[in-house]
């Protein structure tokens, strides 16, 4: 994480405003700015911008894997060791076209647990994986995902307990599941929503036909799930004809 220097800092609260996650403090009794290191998710914005007037933030070293996977989830400028790829480390699909990761008969799943000025704690990220790999998800492995190098088994869902405590700015949790399964999919997903401390958007990623539909998604209107209204289309460019149709929502 970073820290402030206090023979530096002259209490502006300059950073306070720029803080991702209201980690900075302000200490009134020595009129003096602190991180709280609990609250801290390591993205860096407050060291990488030099918004600091008196140049008193300064990097302590990430001394331990899971802070390392913190700063990386955290700092959209990172590029992630494993899967080459910024910005949290995954593509969330967004290259099925030339991946052909979803198939037919398939839903992809894309779940973006966090936020600036919420973050995300792993226990929660471990309650929305369990819920996913228990109704019919198949989790993505590591060359996909970085959060796979945190799960044991794949197929429960379940993190590493040596980093539950972990707090970030977010992260994904990816995978897919037969058509069929969708329906406990989604079930599932509301109901660990009211479990969990923090907030996540869920994406759908179908392969739709020449007209574009896609019958799972009646499945929202029976469980009174809002139809998407905004959405990203691929048209099938990076492969052959023979699988062209494919949107996100």
């Amino acid at each position: 994480m970073v820290q402030i220097l206090k023979d530096k800092c002259v209490g502006c609260k300059t950073c306070q405003k720029f803080c991702s996650v209201d980690a900075i403090k302000y200490d009134a009794a020595g009129k003096k700015c602190y991180i709280e290191p609990n609250e801290c998710v390591d993205c860096y914005v407050c060291l990488r911008k030099h918004i600091c007037p008196r140049d008193a933030i300064a990097p302590t070293e990430l001394d331990t894997f899971y802070k390392q996977f913190a700063h990386v989830m955290s700092d959209p400028v990172e590029n992630h060791g494993v899967t080459g790829v910024t910005g949290r480390g995954t593509e969330e699909v967004k290259t099925n076209d030339v991946s052909g990761r979803v198939r037919k008969g398939r839903v992809g799943i894309c779940i973006d647990v966090g936020r600036p000025g919420v973050g995300a704690h792993m226990y929660d990220v471990e309650k929305i994986a369990m819920a996913c790999a228990s109704s019919g998800v198949s989790l993505e492995n590591k060359d996909h995902t970085p959060l796979a190098a945190l799960m044991p088994d794949l197929t429960t869902g379940k993190l590493d307990p040596a980093c539950l405590n972990t707090r970030l700015l977010s992260v994904i949790v990816e995978g897919n599941c037969a058509d069929e399964d969708l329906p406990n999919v989604l079930k599932a997903l509301q109901k660990v929503s009211k479990e969990i401390e923090t907030v996540f958007s869920l994406g759908l990623i179908m392969r739709v036909d020449e007209e574009g539909n896609n019958p799972c998604l009646k499945c929202l209107d029976e469980l009174g799930i809002p139809q998407p209204y905004r959405g990203k289309v691929n048209v099938g460019l990076g492969r052959p004809l023979a699988e062209p149709f494919i949107q996100k929502f």
